[in-house]
């Protein structure tokens, strides 16, 4: 086979750059074709299935950027009924680090990211993993040779580092001379039949400009046979497609495989957009369809520098097992970095992003910003524990391992008093999921239900008055009337004490009478006005006394919540001490104690599911409604 007659003009050295290039347009009888995207619906989605993938190199492990890319292109798929497809590039087995690719696989099923077609699934396009391609890579370059738009390069490595040396020093750009390109087909293939070592380059005689679903039209529109000109010798921008071990570069690899595996969008992050006009000019070599490129944004830290994916705290291992990150909160991170919604929420499952993503992606550098991530986690939390399930059962389990290894056996089973660690764990977490972001942090929070000493500081009212004849400030609630609020409290029975039971008992009870004259609004003249205020007050008052009481005063679940998960003894027990603790201070302010307090049960329920009315309060004693027996 003998060399297409055109390429006889490339010995005459004298022909002009422009002469030149024209004459290589017109042999190819067509212009670098610009890729144009197709037609798109409403967010910028394809009409049609999309055949998406994700191909990760088992040279490092998922970070945080390339969970990214996987989730778009995942998302992509489904939501326009398509397949996302999983491909290992494995061709630079010098840098894979073993167990690499089986953690790859565990990562993206941990986060939900199941594929469709891929190693450990197969599908019609395998195999999956490029190192068992490497025949199919070399007869499309032998096809490329066999058209003229690639040729064997025999330089050696000692010549090519020469040549550079020489322009480095000249202070021109790196390329290729080109030198043997002029070889003959019949001498090249004599030469490679020989073993004469060889790489296979493309011949670029443009790099052209490409449609991005992102950017719009980019590239630089580089003509590679006239990019580097200067008075030392022609360069050429001929990137290498098979190297001398006859294993591929990415680039081709990467060409082929989305051609032959019929992917229609490839999503991925802008650091590969400086290649696709490359990619895009293979493509026109083969006389293949380009897919539809969208490059997604650079993530960068406050500072503006780039994420590394070499920092171990991008790596999924480390949300996953170090900061004990739910899958679905970090799904959630990533989708927001660098997407754009309508939505009045940004907190979403994997379910939901499926529905409402599209190919809306922000341009320009994306901020990580972790604070956002805790606040997911604990927005994922609490839709967990008020819909339980599996994702819920996780959270007590991990958080039931981090008590096991904070406390001993012993404390333990102190505070459980023959309950499991799981029945006592799972009604905290869902009372305070709001301030759930990791087990020992939970934990670490919500100390005071893991201990039966507890350290509480001197109590100090939440407000005070000013005392008519002293003058002083004295508390808006005395003592007295607290410590006879939570004894009545304190005389539900084991059978009512749930967390139900206590909001009705606190909300009813009336602390009007108990509450200093002069809380009540210079303005307010209507008596019932003037009592609600005052009620309201002692409520407040009540809330903020047992607290310290129950906890020692640290943030957590609600009053009733942690009544009903202290359990009746350690509640009573609390609150016993609790009063004995403030005796003296109540007798500083006995001249202040009023009527007698009462529960006024008006509507709602008690201990049960009847009203107030027709309930049997008679577990309530002399504290019971007149009208109730």
């Amino acid at each position: 086979m003998t060399r297409p007659r055109y390429r006889l003009f490339r010995r005459l050295s004298w022909i002009c750059v422009q002469c030149r290039a024209n004459h290589s347009v017109a042999s190819n009888n067509s212009s670098p074709r610009v890729l144009r995207t197709g037609k798109k619906g409403k967010g910028g989605l394809p009409d049609g299935p999309a055949r998406t993938r994700f191909a990760p190199s088992p040279t490092g492990y998922l970070h945080l950027g390339s969970l990214r890319t996987a989730l778009f292109n995942y998302l992509l798929a489904k939501r326009t009924g398509g397949q996302f497809l999983l491909r290992i590039e494995d061709t630079d087995q010098k840098r894979t680090i073993p167990g690499a690719e089986e953690r790859l696989y565990e990562d993206l099923q941990w986060a939900g990211l199941q594929w469709d077609e891929g190693p450990n699934v197969g599908g019609p396009y395998g195999p999956y993993r490029q190192s068992e391609r490497t025949a199919l890579y070399r007869s499309h370059a032998e096809q490329l040779i066999s058209t003229g738009h690639a040729y064997r390069c025999f330089c050696s490595a000692e010549r090519l580092d020469a040549l550079a040396r020489h322009r480095n020093q000249a202070g021109l750009p790196i390329g290729y001379d080109r030198k043997c390109f002029d070889i003959t087909q019949e001498e090249s293939e004599e030469r490679a039949a020989k073993g004469e070592p060889y790489v296979v380059r493309l011949k670029a005689d443009g790099y052209p400009l490409f449609d991005d679903l992102v950017y719009g039209k980019t590239g630089q529109n580089r003509n590679g046979g006239k990019k580097h000109l200067d008075f030392i010798d022609r360069v050429y921008e001929d990137p290498i497609l098979l190297k001398s071990d006859g294993h591929p570069t990415y680039h081709l690899a990467n060409v082929v495989d989305d051609h032959t595996m019929k992917i229609t969008h490839v999503i991925r992050g802008t650091e590969w957009m400086a290649s696709t006009p490359m990619h895009v000019a293979l493509y026109n070599a083969f006389g293949w369809t380009p897919p539809q490129f969208g490059h997604v944004p650079l993530l960068v830290d406050k500072n503006g520098q780039k994420l590394s994916k070499r920092n171990a705290d991008i790596d999924i291992s480390f949300f996953r097992d170090v900061e004990g990150i739910m899958p679905a909160a970090l799904v959630n991170f990533a989708a927001l970095l660098g997407w754009s919604h309508t939505q009045k929420s940004d907190v979403f499952s994997l379910e939901e992003l499926k529905d409402i993503f599209d190919l809306k992606i922000t341009k320009g550098n994306t901020i990580v910003a972790f604070e956002k991530l805790w606040f997911l986690q604990k927005a994922h939390a609490q839709r967990f524990a008020a819909q339980g399930g599996a994702e819920f059962e996780q959270m007590v389990n991990r958080t039931c391992e981090a008590a096991e290894k904070m406390w001993s056996k012993e404390q333990l089973d102190s505070v459980l008093q023959g309950r499991t660690l799981a029945s006592y764990i799972t009604p905290l977490l869902r009372a305070d999921a709001k301030s759930y972001t990791k087990p020992e942090e939970f934990l670490t929070r919500n100390q005071t239900f893991f201990t039966t000493s507890l350290q509480r500081p001197p109590y100090e009212p939440a407000a005070s008055g000013k005392n008519a004849s002293s003058g002083s400030s004295s508390p808006v609630v005395p003592l007295s009337a607290l410590h006879t609020a939570a004894a009545a409290l304190s005389l539900v029975p084991e059978s009512h004490w749930n967390a139900e039971t206590h909001r009705f008992n606190i909300s009813s009870y009336d602390g009007a009478g108990a509450v200093a004259d002069s809380v009540s609004p210079a303005d307010v003249s209507d008596d019932e006005a003037a009592r609600i205020a005052k009620d309201k007050a002692f409520k407040k008052e009540l809330y903020h006394y047992l607290r310290w009481a129950l906890s020692a005063g640290a943030p957590g679940p609600g009053i009733p919540e942690t009544m009903e998960i202290l359990g009746r003894a350690e509640s009573v027990r609390r609150l016993e001490e609790a009063r004995k603790l403030t005796m003296s201070a109540e007798s500083q302010h006995s001249s202040s104690v009023k009527t007698p307090l009462a529960f006024s049960l008006n509507g709602g329920k008690a201990g049960g599911s009847k009203g107030a009315n027709d309930a049997d309060h008679s577990w309530m004693g002399s504290l019971a409604p007149k009208n109730n027996k």
